[in-house]
């Protein structure tokens, strides 16, 4: 079982992460504990296997951008790790993963990429194409978004987490 401690470290990263130079001094100071101490902490999350994935969320439209697509990729299974880092080095892509793909959907590597026109994705992903040498790829815009939320396990008064 958890710690109050780590329940309370939990929660403070259920939510949105303070935007500044040093975020988790923020939260240690909200904590009550220091900087050293709260990154020490998420480091055991991360070798415990508490902490599996640690990823941010761009709201794209409050960031200026008004499209956005996810682009499916068919790479050789022996490239996908090369061309992926390839493929996450671009500015405009916020998301790149690999997942399985099937005989209905070949496609096995994925980016999101963000731009200020539909025009402008398609010409990202041109580039990525040309710089990767991988030719098999199909775009897929978004037409609306879905209200993201965060699992909550431990509540927060300091959290910007809404539920339900």
């Amino acid at each position: 079982m958890p710690t109050e401690l780590q329940k309370q470290i939990i929660a403070e990263f259920q939510g949105d992460m303070p935007i500044a130079e040093r975020p988790y001094l923020i939260i240690a100071k909200r904590l009550g504990i220091t900087e050293e101490t709260l990154l020490e902490t998420l480091r055991e999350f991360c070798e415990e296997g508490i902490i599996r994935r640690f990823g941010a969320t761009l709201r794209h439209q409050k960031s200026g951008y008004t499209a956005n697509a996810m682009t499916a990729w068919m790479v050789d299974e022996d490239r996908v790790e090369f061309v992926g880092e390839q493929m996450a080095s671009f500015a405009q892509v916020s998301h790149c993963y690999r997942r399985n793909p099937t005989p209905e959907w070949p496609y096995n590597l994925y980016t999101m990429i963000h731009g200020m026109s539909e025009e402008s994705c398609r010409e990202t992903a041109g580039k990525i194409s040309e710089e990767t040498s991988v030719t098999s790829y199909t775009v897929l815009f978004s037409r609306r978004e879905l209200k993201k939320t965060s699992m909550v396990y431990f509540p927060s008064s300091h959290s910007d987490v809404t539920t339900g």
